[in-house]
């Protein structure tokens, strides 16, 4: 406990410690945190659907149906049909014959990435005999999520990074890893950056080395693409070989994370993956208002056409005062401010203005790229981005 008390310290002393919100609604993007009210440029509730009318009912109607909690794993009498027609929807919106259902994304990376190395080991403790003993490599992309980085560790596989979508680097590291199948790895959209996974170039390296490519795609599904449906439709690029995982914290809204696969491979990560079948998953509930978020991706595209418009509305206005924009490519712009220190002054000043945005700094991001994670939202009003601007606008002039 002394190492523990002794860190602490050091953290309340030092610009590591960030003083939290603690909130009295949840962001829309607007929320009222003791008793004044908030506008957030860093909330996942990318399409604002988080207390959508449709999405609350269906959530209501779940509890009457099912109660509270499902207290059971899957494997062992806690399966549901709800969850069952969640799972046929996720895997027709990333064009795969199936998906897996978890409890978060955070646990859809460490449970299914710490196990698919480990599969065969734990089928032939049930009576499996391979003819080919496999081994495996994971090659990551250096800026991936960290529970990628631990879903990795977790599994004892062999591991190296790869430069930020630098190809040339990623294939020198498929033609060393001679003798082992390669797993590629990588976000769809960098959560730091703002920037896009090359997909077609991925998935032509997955091809030709025989790899297997696994793609967070978190903060693209409900996102990217003409429907919604992230990286792979962003592209139009679809392969066997890619794990499609996503999140159902972000764009739609509620929670859980999954993956999306063939169904011979959804078989073998159901019976193979403790964060599966040792744990419960998503409450009925949350599964009742995802199907109704799904719905609601379909019928309402003028909420992704919002979220877009909103977007390069920012950027427009962002660009002429010379703040330097790390990535303009996706829903997260983050605005570069180098120094740790400076970047949570303007944090701090945004939110003296009623503005909440994310200090970004180390160990999230490499020392000396402290950023403000701006993260646009379809209920963003043009008042609001002309505000923020303008609060950036005086903060620069003043710091």
């Amino acid at each position: 406990m002394n190492e523990l008390k002794e860190i602490a310290q050091w953290i309340g002393g030092h610009s590591i410690h960030q003083e939290m919100l603690v909130n009295e609604t949840l962001p829309d993007p607007s929320f009222v945190s003791n008793g004044r009210k908030y506008v957030s440029f860093s909330t996942n509730n990318y399409l604002a659907l988080a207390n959508h009318p449709r999405m609350v009912a269906a959530a209501k109607q779940g509890l009457d149906r099912y109660g509270v909690g499902n207290c059971e794993s899957r494997l062992l009498g806690g399966d549901l049909e709800v969850y069952r027609e969640l799972e046929s929807r996720l895997a027709a919106l990333k064009h795969k014959t199936d998906a897996v259902l978890f409890g978060t994304g955070y646990l859809t990376n460490v449970g299914v990435l710490s196990s698919l190395v480990k599969a065969g080991t734990l089928a032939r403790i049930h009576g499996y005999r391979a003819k080919t003993r496999y081994k495996y490599v994971y090659l990551s992309d250096e800026l991936n999520h960290i529970s990628i980085r631990e879903g990795i560790q977790m599994s004892g596989a062999n591991r190296h990074n790869y430069k930020h979508r630098d190809m040339n680097h990623l294939e020198s590291l498929l033609k060393a890893a001679e003798g082992a199948t390669p797993i590629i790895v990588s976000d769809g959209v960098f959560s730091m950056d703002g920037t896009i996974a090359p997909l077609p170039e991925l998935v032509a390296l997955a091809e030709r080395y025989g790899a297997i490519l696994y793609i967070d795609d978190a903060h693209a599904t409900g996102v990217l693409g003409k429907n919604g449906g992230g990286t792979s439709e962003y592209y139009n690029c679809y392969s066997p070989n890619i794990i499609q995982m996503g999140t159902l914290s972000k764009a739609f809204g509620a929670i859980g994370g999954f993956v999306a696969v063939d169904r011979d491979v959804a078989d073998v990560i159901r019976l193979t993956s403790s964060a599966y079948g040792f744990t419960c998953p998503p409450t009925p509930d949350q599964a009742c208002a995802l199907i109704a978020a799904l719905d609601l991706l379909v019928e309402e595209p003028q909420r992704r056409q919002r979220l877009w418009d909103n977007q390069r509305y920012f950027i427009a206005q962002m660009q002429p005062l010379g703040f330097k924009l790390v990535s303009t490519e996706t829903a997260i712009v983050p605005v570069l401010i180098g120094d740790s220190e400076l970047c949570q002054n303007y944090s701090k000043a945004l939110r003296d203005e009623g503005i909440h945005v994310d200090s970004v700094q180390f160990p999230a991001t490499p020392v000396g790229q402290a950023r403000l994670r701006f993260m646009m939202n379809a209920g963003h009003s043009r008042e609001q981005i002309d505000h923020v601007v303008g609060v950036m606008a005086e903060i620069s002039r003043r710091l």
